[in-house]
């Protein structure tokens, strides 16, 4: 069954499902589920090679104590990687996508999951994330919403690297 998430902007319908380690599994012993799956890192990390025969762009996700440096030789095979926020004051996921996008230059989907609230999303979106799983408990029209209560930034980050006034400077040039 899929979710509805939001991604670029739009509620869509989610066929990758977040792998989680249940009590008494490990990253050697979980079963992959076929499908798109976003798999923990540690799984990634032990079992690469097999991963690779099953899934043409597997997906991945960072807990928020991962940092994407352990990724940083594969960021191009990945369709999605998640970065898992487990409580919303916990803010390293920020920084964890805004290194997936300016020094690691990845390209591909980054997905917010975990304790993901419609007061996160704009400053996610800041940060790179384009995606986002929004807590099952929240209204995600709601939350949509939220994404498009700012029109302008002022200054640059992942999603518009040039801050307004050079925006303006450009405009009046032309």
């Amino acid at each position: 069954m899929s979710e509805r998430i939001i991604r670029k902007r739009e509620i869509v319908d989610d066929p990758w499902q977040v792998l989680r380690l249940a009590a008494g599994e490990s990253v050697e012993t979980v079963v992959l589920p076929a499908g798109p799956v976003l798999l923990p890192l540690a799984v990634w990390l032990a079992r690469r090679d097999e991963v690779l025969r099953r899934h043409e762009q597997p997906g991945v996700w960072l807990d928020s104590d991962e940092g994407p440096e352990a990724l940083a030789d594969d960021c191009g095979r990945f369709a999605v990687i998640g970065i898992n926020f487990p409580k919303f004051t916990d803010g390293r996921g920020y920084s964890s996508a805004r290194l997936l996008r300016e020094r690691y230059h990845y390209a591909g989907e980054i997905r917010a999951i975990g304790d993901v609230l419609q007061d996160q999303l704009f400053l996610m979106q800041r940060c790179g994330i384009d995606a986002y799983a929004v807590r099952a408990d929240k209204d995600i029209e709601q939350a949509l919403a939220g994404l498009r209560a700012f029109s302008e930034n002022y200054q640059g980050a992942a999603d518009q690297p040039l801050p307004l006034f050079r925006r303006r400077q450009a405009e009046h040039a032309a």
